[in-house]
């Protein structure tokens, strides 16, 4: 299998473009993006960010049963102009918050690897940063139309990984579910961003 070669760099350097995409205000002239538009932007770059690092380090599939606590998606394309904007914000967020405590823990997990994963750390890191990022955004947004926040999630997550292998898994397992659930959220803000819209001019 092909892990974590030479072209890691050239990755992270897309990681920290991509960050600084998201931090940047945007130039005086131009209005500022409803926060609507900016979650299904931010969400499709996270998306094609973890689809990536799969199809650079993890060309074929490994065995999925590491993570008990990810989020469950059991979520149907036909259920999507149904949702409602409060209780559908409130759901991503809490959501969101799961996923930047697994990337947490993995970041953290991989650096104490002797020895290390190769950049492997440095990228989880960068993921949860524009998760972070992206919960802000999406945080504005829930107050701006009085969305309740739920409980943070606390995940059972193991105390330890034993192997560079058990690294290597698990961080394949966490960006699969989560290239998964930035597909599913990005569609998800588009359609509550195009209601919104519909809203106004009516």
């Amino acid at each position: 299998m092909k892990l974590l070669v030479d072209s890691s760099s050239l990755l992270l350097s897309l990681l920290l473009a991509q960050l600084t995409l998201f931090t940047s205000a945007l130039p005086a002239p131009f209005r500022r993006l409803h926060d609507l538009d900016k979650l299904a932007n931010q969400t499709k770059n996270l998306r094609q960010i973890a689809a990536d690092l799969l199809k650079e380090h993890f060309p074929t599939d490994l065995e999925h049963h590491r993570f008990k606590s990810l989020p469950v998606m059991n979520n149907r394309a036909s259920d999507i102009n149904s949702l409602e904007v409060k209780p559908t914000l409130s759901q991503l967020h809490n959501e969101l918050k799961s996923f930047e405590h697994h990337f947490t823990w993995l970041s953290r997990a991989s650096k104490k690897q002797q020895p290390p994963v190769p950049k492997l750390g440095e990228m989880i890191s960068h993921i949860r940063s524009l998760t972070s990022t992206l919960i802000a955004t999406l945080e504005r947004q829930m107050v701006r139309v009085d969305a309740e926040r739920l409980p943070n999630p606390v995940p059972s997550l193991p105390p330890h990984l034993p192997s560079q292998w058990d690294v290597l898994q698990s961080s394949h397992e966490l960006l699969q579910h989560f290239r998964l659930f930035c597909d599913w959220a990005q569609r998800v803000f588009s359609v509550l961003n195009t209601k919104s819209k519909t809203s106004a001019v009516q």
